[in-house]
């Protein structure tokens, strides 16, 4: 798979990515649901960390946090470049692809969203508005909508620890960014002897 299909793959992802991101923060209020399905509703939140919202504590938490994903981001890069150039697989090519494009869409949120959007809280944020951003560069929120709760209930006493507790599965909410990267992984665990095939030694 030729670098310029990765590309093209990669524009595509970020494009939907921001697309529903800048829908979701210039017409919903944060905190507010919109019920799709029972099993799969819109509700916007916005993460000022990591994965399942762990933070770095700290005045410079958060920028550390950024500068991380983009030094990630950079070697991400890297291995999809070195990767076609050595002919790596189709597999392999489009996982890095997607792991490389849900990257990006996220880091587009840390580094400008703080500048360009307003707060959220208790209203619609505007785009560029005259008063200045909710925070500063490299210190803005990811944005997440998409939430599928398909299962509420309280989970059998026998259960260790969360015995007899409400549970809600699956209770993360998350992003297109996050879907690309999930499935990125996904498709190299599954399909790892495939990403990475092992050259047949030559039988004398």
């Amino acid at each position: 798979m030729s670098l310029k299909k990765a590309g093209i793959l990669i524009i595509l992802v970020l494009l939907i990515d921001q697309i529903s991101k800048l829908y979701i923060k210039t017409n919903f209020a944060l905190g507010e649901e919109i019920e799709v399905f029972d099993w799969f509703r819109i509700l916007f939140v916005e993460n000022e960390g990591m994965a399942w919202g762990t933070k770095i504590p700290g005045e410079y938490g958060k920028l550390a946090l950024t500068l991380f994903r983009l030094i990630a981001i950079v070697g991400i890069g890297y291995w999809l470049w070195d990767s076609v150039k050595k002919g790596g697989s189709r597999i392999l090519i489009i996982s890095i692809a997607l792991i490389f494009a849900g990257a990006f869409g996220n880091i587009i949120d840390s580094v400008f969203y703080g500048i360009i959007f307003n707060d959220s809280y208790g209203q619609v944020a505007s785009f560029l508005p005259k008063g200045g951003g909710y925070s500063s560069l490299f210190h803005g929120k990811v944005v997440d909508m998409l939430y599928f709760p398909l299962w509420k209930g309280y989970l059998p006493e026998w259960i260790p620890f969360w015995g007899g507790k409400y549970f809600t599965f699956f209770e993360p909410v998350f992003n297109i960014a996050d879907s690309a990267i999930s499935v990125g992984v996904a498709m190299l665990l599954l399909f790892n002897k495939r990403a990475f095939p092992k050259e047949k030694k030559s039988e004398n």
